[in-house]
């Protein structure tokens, strides 16, 4: 290569001067860089194509019909209170009976004709040694006059002393249970649009319903406390449904005899996964 030429020529050049150039390693090492910025485009491409086709297959997966299912819209209690069946009435006490003394009917005198008697009077011998009466009665001799016996009219049934209401404890039976505020389409509504349905399919649940029953008090102002899931169907669902009614409105609360009580409720919450 003449002298004047090699400042300005390539390095290739200068190392294959005078070989041949045709034996491939000096194209190789000429086109090293194009096929270079080739591979790593084509790996750009490829990654790109993987990234926009996940979030394709996850809009997809949204679309799909996994849904919420709210299942015990009329609020359930959590244990229904057992009706005891109400004791019996204690007996009455046994009826005491005066001792019966002897006594002689006696009836005042009156005229009449021998063949209108009907009852003889009594002798009077016999009348002072017994007691003066409107009825003839055997029994032991005593003194004193004594009254007709009185014929008892009670029932013999003794009612129970009434017990009043305890209006500070937690009722899971009352005559107004408590409700989200709109009523129970709202309280569907509410739920339906904060529950995410999606969680389980994120979290990889197989297709099927996954369902959390959550248990959660309501006070006597409507506030909610003591959020508890009874189950976890696993996959974020009961953490979820928890979430959700935590960070609810307050209710409107129960109502027993007219007056606001802390009542304790019950909600079924079904997550569905679809088959893809």
């Amino acid at each position: 290569m003449e002298v004047n030429k090699i400042l300005s020529a390539d390095i290739l050049d200068i190392i294959f001067d005078g070989k041949n150039k045709e034996y491939g390693a000096y194209e190789l090492r000429k086109s090293y860089n194009k096929r270079i910025t080739y591979a790593m485009l084509t790996t750009i491409a490829i990654i790109l194509l993987i990234f926009i086709g996940s979030i394709l297959a996850s809009s997809f997966k949204k679309n799909t019909k996994n849904e919420i299912i709210v299942q015990d819209v009329s609020l359930e209690d959590v244990k229904k209170d057992e009706k005891k069946p109400e004791p019996p009435p204690p007996p009455p006490p046994p009826k005491q009976e005066p001792p019966k003394v002897e006594i002689t009917k006696f009836t005042p005198p009156k005229i009449v004709k021998d063949e209108e008697v009907k009852e003889p009077p009594p002798e009077v011998a016999k009348m002072e040694d017994t007691k003066i009466g409107t009825i003839n009665q055997e029994g032991a001799k005593d003194e004193g006059v004594v009254a007709p016996p009185v014929e008892s009219k009670g029932t013999g049934v003794v009612e129970a002393p009434k017990q009043e209401e305890d209006y500070d404890k937690v009722f899971t039976s009352v005559q107004i249970v408590a409700e989200f505020p709109g009523g129970q389409a709202a309280w569907v509504k509410y739920l339906q649009k904060n529950l995410n349905n999606n969680l389980p399919a994120d979290n990889s649940a197989p297709p099927g319903k996954y369902t959390v029953v959550v248990s959660f008090i309501v006070d006597k102002n409507g506030n909610i406390s003591d959020v508890v899931a009874e189950n976890d169907p696993k996959y974020g669902t009961a953490e979820e449904a928890v979430r959700v009614i935590k960070k609810g409105p307050a209710w409107k609360p129960a109502v027993q005899n007219g007056r606001n009580v802390t009542y304790r409720a019950r909600q079924a919450i079904t997550f569905m996964v679809a088959d893809e």
